[in-house]
């Protein structure tokens, strides 16, 4: 693992659980009805993005173990430049579906470096 990958994983890290803990007693409708709290999620999901996109242009091995990387950098860029078509029902199901993984995954990495 490259020197500055372990920084990269913990701004993940760090993202992701405020994103599972800030929506943990959501729902749908109350994640759609309030906006600071999509910011929020949307903010924490720009970094993310980032950060794999860092590690993938330094460490592509780690970047794979962390799953669909591309995928989740290409979120970050809708995030950001599509920002006036951004379809929160995908938003919510990427926060239940998949950010739990990644979350794990990353804090599995920080473990071993």
């Amino acid at each position: 693992m490259q020197p500055e990958v372990p920084k990269w994983l913990e701004d993940i890290r760090d993202c992701a659980a405020y994103i599972v803990t800030t929506t943990q007693d959501a729902t749908l409708e109350s994640y759609e009805a309030n906006r600071t709290l999509r910011q929020a999620v949307e903010r924490n999901f720009e970094i993310i993005g980032e950060a794999l996109n860092r590690i993938g242009r330094v460490d592509a091995q780690t970047a794979e173990e962390l799953g669909d990387y591309r995928q989740i950098i290409a979120f970050r860029n809708i995030l950001i430049h599509g920002y006036d078509h951004i379809d929160v029902e995908i938003v919510w199901r990427v926060i239940q579906d998949r950010l739990p993984r990644l979350l794990a995954v990353a804090e599995s990495l920080l473990r071993g470096a």
